[in-house]
């Protein structure tokens, strides 16, 4: 898996981190997250999946100490062609492969985003959750943006295509084969209510968004829907329509964990 994404690594940024639908859902989670970041004092900050680096980048720009890891190392090298920051630091790292020994460290804060977490399977995905407690100080948070089952807009996208196969294809406890730069990568999807179940004994749930409920997924990009005023008013929409209800059917959704 990780080779696919050392070589989806080269295209990544314009099919999604710059592409119109990728900035809009991008600019959601940081909405979201900016209580957390903004609390004047710097934080350590440890980021799951960093891909390309992105959100590690603005994470340090805002002046928080930060290691970003990811399973590709193409991935993490066109990351560190983008900064020199000192408060940055980029390592190869396979989340299965995490535990209480994997850092020097104690972090305030957990990231990982845009379905990072969906490539691990059920019981995965229940051990990271129970070694990442010994990742985080007391009290510290985690934020994680996963793709959930019942995406509204991948259901009518593919059902008006005629492809009702696909358009139920999240809705099954099985791996499902998703399309990742013209590579087949093995994805789990994930509700909110099953990350409450995993995560129960470890964390409290603090809060629990929509992201990309009206912007539609990035695949769309080369539609209209991808162009102002078009894109605009989607985002107006996703931006009043929050409530947890909504997560579920989103392209993805954030949950907010804090440490018992």
């Amino acid at each position: 898996m990780s080779e696919d994404f050392d070589i989806a690594s080269g295209n990544y940024d314009a099919t999604f981190t710059f592409s119109n639908i990728g900035k809009a859902q991008r600019q959601k989670v940081y909405k979201s997250i900016n209580p957390i970041l903004n609390q004047n004092r710097k934080l350590s900050i440890l980021e799951l999946n960093c891909g390309t680096g992105e959100d590690a980048i603005r994470f340090a720009r805002l002046g928080h100490e930060v290691l970003a890891t990811d399973i590709s190392e193409g991935m993490i090298k066109v990351a560190k062609a983008k900064t020199n920051s000192k408060n940055l630091s980029f390592k190869i790292q396979d989340i299965n492969s995490i535990d209480e020994n994997s850092f020097d460290t104690q972090f305030d804060f957990i990231f990982s985003n845009f379905g990072g977490l969906n490539c691990l399977s059920k019981n995965q995905l229940e051990s990271f959750f129970k070694k990442s407690t010994y990742l985080l100080k007391p009290s510290g948070k985690m934020t994680l943006i996963i793709m959930p089952k019942n995406c509204l807009w991948e259901r009518l996208y593919f059902s008006l295509k005629g492809n009702f196969k696909n358009a139920k294809r999240r809705q099954t406890n099985k791996s499902v084969i998703a399309n990742v730069e013209g590579f087949a990568v093995k994805t789990w999807y994930y509700n909110p209510e099953d990350i409450k179940i995993l995560t129960s004994t470890f964390y409290n749930i603090k809060k629990i968004k929509p992201i990309g409920l009206t912007i539609p997924p990035s695949y769309l990009e080369n539609s209209f829907l991808s162009k102002r005023p078009i894109l605009s008013i989607l985002k107006g929409l996703d931006s009043v329509i929050t409530g947890s209800f909504w997560a579920k059917y989103a392209d993805h959704f954030l949950i907010e964990l804090q440490k018992k």
